[in-house]
């Protein structure tokens, strides 16, 4: 009768697990999550996940969408903002016209490393489209499901 109660225990260990990872919850390092709250105090909507090895935050902060992107220690390794696509560079929406004609930009952002170097992103249907400072095209990063797992796939 012990043996029956510690299994089912067991089991209800396992199925409480598979059900919080199932739902995407995340286990973010403390030291993540006070860098954070040291540079976006004010940040609201905070969802939390895993990009490769580190962790992004995805929120709002004075209406705007954000993410940044932390390692395992809390430091910050880019921020990503959503801006209007009209502040994209010219060659930007001038290498889109010539190479999506059939498409448009659908949304914009600034992205910003830890050593500051500014890069752009416009999605578009096929994917991402990363373009230096200058509006230059570097890469695609199309995002693949599999698995129901979102997975990004970078194309030069």
């Amino acid at each position: 009768m012990n043996m029956k109660k510690i299994f089912l225990a067991m089991a209800l260990m396992g199925i409480v697990s598979l059900s919080a990872s199932a739902a995407g919850e995340t286990e973010v390092p403390a030291a993540v999550k006070s860098s954070f709250q040291k540079l976006y105090p004010k940040a609201e909507k905070v969802k939390w996940g895993k990009e490769d090895v580190n962790y992004e935050a995805e929120f709002k902060q004075n209406g705007t969408e954000m993410s940044c992107l932390f390692d395992k220690d809390g430091k910050l390794l880019e921020t990503e903002t959503e801006i209007e696509i009209s502040a994209l560079p010219k060659a930007v929406s001038d290498y889109v016209t010539k190479n999506y004609p059939n498409d448009k930009i659908r949304e914009a952002s600034k992205i910003v490393d830890a050593k500051n170097v500014v890069t752009y992103e416009a999605e578009v249907k096929e994917g991402d489209l990363v373009f230096d400072a200058q509006g230059n095209f570097i890469r695609k990063v199309v995002e693949k499901k599999d698995n129901d797992n979102d997975e990004k796939k970078e194309k030069k």
